[in-house]
């Protein structure tokens, strides 16, 4: 856990409440000046963000309502622009709009990316900046994977604040089709191997004896 995290998230109720529960001493450290800030990416978060297949994103409305989406794509879509910023190209999906107006009345954003067969998760907080396609069509390119048909509507620049890397402890271990696929591939060699032994064998046992 880092400084500018604490900062953000032990909101003054959330003091008390650490205070009524005994849990404040353990976690004052991480207020104090010589915390680390780890308001920058490193390498291992740039490496974790760019491997990522999708992520959750909060944004809250002008009522007070959080709203929680999953944002899905070509892994590395979630691009690493510099070690203060990430950003992504924003598809026309339901044309609900929600993140979009959220945004527009609050900045603040929140994500969780999830490595799920290795049991690692990083949250990040930052302030969203949305920037419509006939802005910045060299972002836009800068952001769009020509493979993917669709195009962008806009790109969510988001200027991170603060990040975690999250406690595993019950981050089921799960994996994706294509992270199975060489252990499936191994597996399906070993079958065709088995399947070809055993036709050899078969016609060994039927051949009359010569």
């Amino acid at each position: 856990m880092a400084r500018a995290f604490a900062e953000i998230a032990f909101t003054p109720k959330v003091l008390a409440e650490q205070q009524h529960q005994g849990s404040a001493a353990g976690y004052a450290k991480f207020l104090g000046p010589d915390a680390d800030p780890a308001d920058t990416l490193g390498p291992a978060e740039a490496a974790f963000v760019t491997a990522r297949d999708g992520f959750y994103q909060a944004t809250v409305s002008e009522t007070g309502w959080p709203y929680v989406q999953f944002r899905g794509g070509p892994r590395g879509f979630l691009k690493v622009l510099d070690d203060k910023t990430i950003a992504y190209a924003d598809f026309s999906g339901n044309r609900q709009y929600l993140s979009v107006g959220n945004l527009k009345g609050d900045d603040r954003v929140a994500l969780i990316l999830v490595d799920y067969p290795n049991r690692r998760r990083l949250k990040l907080w930052g302030h969203a900046r949305i920037v419509e396609a006939a802005d910045d069509p060299d972002l836009i390119a800068r952001l769009h994977d020509a493979a993917y048909k669709a195009r962008p509507e806009r790109a969510m620049v988001i200027t991170v604040a603060a990040f975690d890397w999250n406690c595993p402890q019950h981050l089921p271990e799960r994996y994706t089709l294509e992270e199975l696929e060489p252990a499936l591939a191994k597996v399906r060699a070993e079958m065709q191997q088995l399947r070809e032994e055993n036709a050899a064998l078969k016609a060994a046992a039927a051949s009359p004896p010569g």
